[in-house]
């Protein structure tokens, strides 16, 4: 593929650094070092349209270290797929479970060759984690990936981390998630964070905003609400609190209380289900 060239509909891509990547805007809004100016450039429009996005970002990133530090913890998971994962920056999916079990093995997957280069890079020297060029709309494809088939052992439970993802995913794309679920055993678990249309009418009016510049210049988002977000984790037996604001997610700080004064809390939902 050229650099003017249009990205294909599905498959891994290339590099583009003519064209915003929802990793490398990603990473320049939490203060990386992973982008070129045009992610800086749609990152700073999206901030001045909806300035509660770094603080968004933020707490997407604490509950990933949430709930990786629980299934590892408490639950005995060993082995996580993280799906579009991005750019595998500090305090990531492997450095939180490995800190606890330093046997636990993780594939990241993204369809972005600079973000897998990258982390491939970063793990070079880790025999439990690797990063793998795929996307995630292809399940029987990145299902049969040689480096996700050497680490990860499907007749044991399964960590399926979605976080920030989903609403990548169109609603005729969604049922892929099946083929997912159905290939991990029962006790395995998915974890989902995704975006949602904010409660106030001025924050609404300021996502759209923002929404509507990322669509056209990025990726396009599907926006989704609590019942539409259960639905997709069909019978898992989903964990307390529930499907929550994303903060609320069993925080760490003993003596959180929900603040609906922060607007920044309204823009994403949580949840981690069991499969059985």
């Amino acid at each position: 593929m050229t650099l003017s060239g249009e990205q294909p509909a599905y498959g891994p891509r290339e590099s583009d650094p003519s064209k915003p990547s929802p990793a490398r805007v990603y990473d320049y809004i939490l203060g990386g070092s992973h982008y070129y100016p045009v992610d800086e450039a749609a990152g700073n429009r999206m901030v001045r349209a909806l300035p509660l996005v770094p603080a968004l970002m933020r707490y997407n990133r604490e509950f990933l270290q949430r709930v990786v530090h629980l299934l590892t913890g408490e639950y005995g998971i060993r082995q996580f797929i993280d799906f579009g994962s991005g750019l595998p920056t500090e305090d990531n999916v492997h450095e939180v479970a490995q800190a606890i079990a330093p046997e636990t093995r993780v594939v990241y997957i993204d369809y972005e060759r600079g973000a897998v280069d990258l982390g491939r890079e970063i793990l070079a020297d880790n025999p439990h984690a690797t990063s793998i060029h795929a996307d995630i709309r292809q399940p029987e494809h990145v299902l049969a990936d040689p480096d996700l088939r050497g680490l990860i052992d499907f007749d044991k439970p399964v960590g399926l981390l979605m976080f920030a993802v989903l609403h990548f995913i169109s609603d005729e794309e969604l049922p892929m998630i099946e083929r997912y679920r159905r290939a991990v055993c029962p006790g395995s678990y998915l974890v989902i964070s995704h975006g949602t249309t904010a409660q106030t009418a001025r924050v609404a009016a300021q996502q759209n905003l923002a929404k509507k510049d990322y669509d056209q210049r990025t990726e396009r988002t599907w926006m989704r609400n609590k019942d539409q977000i259960a639905a997709i984790f069909g019978d898992a037996e989903i964990l307390h609190p529930g499907i929550v604001h994303i903060p609320d997610w069993r925080p760490t700080d003993s003596g959180y209380t929900p603040d609906p004064d922060d607007e920044a809390r309204q823009l994403g939902l949580a949840g981690v289900g069991r499969l059985v």
